[in-house]
């Protein structure tokens, strides 16, 4: 064959290919458009119509593998995809990973319409296709930045709530195997603390201090609220606090009666006091009252949530709002103009009228666990325990998809914790059963070991905790000698009845946050 043959086989390739990718093309824009729609929904199948077979092939099984192993670990890698969501690093990857994936998808999209689109279009045809290209473009950049925004946002609520054990300093944190935090833990105490900073308001006070003892193997929760202004708080024999004060927190030379020496201000008031008492902390005021708290319930404090209520409000927001019955008038606002951190005695703005299934915004969700004026302490705790377990069931899969990324906003302001990251794993699993497990609350029974803060009978107190969270026996079950007569086709007309609760016993608190209208909040 002489080079002029060879030549020209050369240059009547390229026209052979040319030819054969013409008659692949759709014949009608129309049809080219909803031939660009397929490869946007099947991304490779528009490369293959369009000829370019090798790389519509490879497309086609990266698309049809990536969905393949998303299936996978949804449904049965669930461990590993939450380990994922609480590792900064492995997040920011999956930011990258997520942007290069819709930049691929777009391109893919453009490159098909090219291969099918008609080779001569009319002006309009072509206006058509291009506008139609670029709304599928458009539809795949917008999930595609909600998706890395939501991304980032989660890492972001991660690295400032959740410092790395290396990082972050606390006196009163226990030291754990990150690959099985809860070997040797069988109950996992963690204490809830409600800030009470305001406009208007001198200092921080935790109003509301709550222990939840976690069961690590069920999930199961016992809620334990500790009331304000409790007097002579106790600290561990080994801790420097208890050389400080022997018989609890409280002035020996003063009188009955010491506002400043209420559990509510030990957060502000002992580390202005006693700066670095307890070493080197990031949160001094937590670590104290973890210490007393834990020392008052014969408890052993394994880490903290400190809550901005600002932030609660946002979150109950973002979540959509929270439903709880209101069993009587709550006030909004109002203060006694006594006590640490009172402004001027005032009247409340407005009340929270009683109600069942009550839907509340963040606003008035913050004031159902807050309100207090002419009601009583332990009718407020009772309230913020209902809070919280509202709070649990309305974080539905739904409103956590919808509003992640205010939700996390929230969060960042709402959340400070010695929680270290290492364990954030761990921790999201044992939240997973304790949502779907029993939560209940103890009761300490006020009446007899805490009618006033001045003494409170902590030693009963730790007696009834301890019989409420030890691990329950079987008994068997005696046969009746004797089985009642019924009538036939006869029922029961009783209604049921809500059995009584017993003073320093364990009631499951969607019982107590049952709507009952006969409660005063006195």
């Amino acid at each position: 064959m002489s080079r002029s043959t060879r030549a020209a086989g050369r240059r009547s390739a390229p026209r052979a290919t040319r030819s054969r990718q013409r008659s692949l093309r759709a014949r009608t824009t129309s049809k080219a458009i909803g031939l660009t729609l397929l490869s946007a929904l099947v991304p490779g199948s528009g490369l293959l119509m369009g000829g370019r077979k090798k790389l519509g092939a490879f497309v086609l099984t990266i698309s049809i593998g990536l969905l393949l192993i998303g299936g996978y670990f949804g449904l049965t890698k669930r461990d590993s995809i939450l380990a994922f969501a609480v590792s900064p690093r492995q997040l920011l990857i999956a930011t990258a990973a997520v942007v290069l994936l819709g930049v691929a998808w777009i391109w893919v999209v453009v490159a098909s319409h090219k291969l099918l689109r008609p080779v001569s279009m009319t002006y309009t045809g072509r206006l058509a296709g291009s506008l139609f290209v670029g709304v599928l473009c458009f539809a795949i950049a917008v999930p595609t930045t909600v998706a890395a925004q939501t991304v980032m946002a989660q890492r972001d609520l991660v690295g400032s709530v959740f410092q790395s054990e290396g990082k972050s300093k606390s006196a009163t944190r226990p030291k754990v195997n990150a690959k099985d935090p809860w070997a040797n833990t069988p109950r996992l105490n963690l204490l809830l603390l409600g800030a009470d900073d305001g406009v208007g308001r001198t200092g921080v006070r935790t109003d509301t201090v709550i222990v939840a003892s976690i069961d690590t193997k069920t999930g199961d929760t016992a809620l334990i609220s500790l009331s304000r202004n409790w007097m002579r708080m106790p600290f561990p024999e080994d801790s420097p606090l208890h050389k400080i004060y022997p018989d609890g927190f409280y002035d020996p030379n003063g009188p009955a009666e010491q506002p400043e020496y209420y559990l509510d201000s030990m957060y502000d008031n002992i580390p202005k006091a006693h700066p670095g008492v307890l070493g080197q902390t990031d949160n001094m005021g937590a670590d104290v009252v973890k210490l007393a708290a834990g020392a008052a319930l014969g408890l052993d404090i394994d880490y903290y949530m400190q809550v901005n209520l600002a932030g609660f409000r946002q979150i109950i927001d973002a979540l959509g709002g929270i439903t709880v019955n209101v069993n009587y008038r709550v006030p909004i606002g109002g203060d006694y103009g006594e006590g640490p951190g009172s402004n001027t005695e005032k009247k409340p703005s407005g009340y929270i009228e009683p109600g069942p299934n009550q839907k509340l915004d963040g606003y008035h969700a913050l004031w159902f666990a807050r309100g207090r004026y002419g009601l009583s302490d332990p009718s407020r705790q009772e309230r913020q325990r209902c809070t919280i377990h509202a709070l649990v069931n309305s974080a539905n899969p739904q409103a956590l998809v919808t509003s992640y990324q205010q939700i996390a906003k929230a969060g960042k302001q709402l959340l400070r914790t010695d929680i270290p990251q290492e364990i954030l794993p761990a921790f999201i699993q044992l939240a997973l059963k304790v949502k779907n497990a029993k939560v209940s609350n103890i009761d300490l029974d006020k009446s007899k070991n805490f009618p006033t803060g001045q003494h409170p009978n902590y030693p009963a107190m730790q007696e009834i905790i301890q019989n409420a969270i030890a691990p329950k026996t079987k008994s068997v079950a005696s046969t009746p000698t004797t089985k009642p007569t019924k009538k036939p086709g006869s029922g029961s007309t009783k209604k049921p009845v809500k059995p009584a609760v017993t003073p320093g016993s364990a009631q499951n608190l969607a019982d107590a946050c049952a709507y009952n209208p006969s409660q005063t909040g006195n």
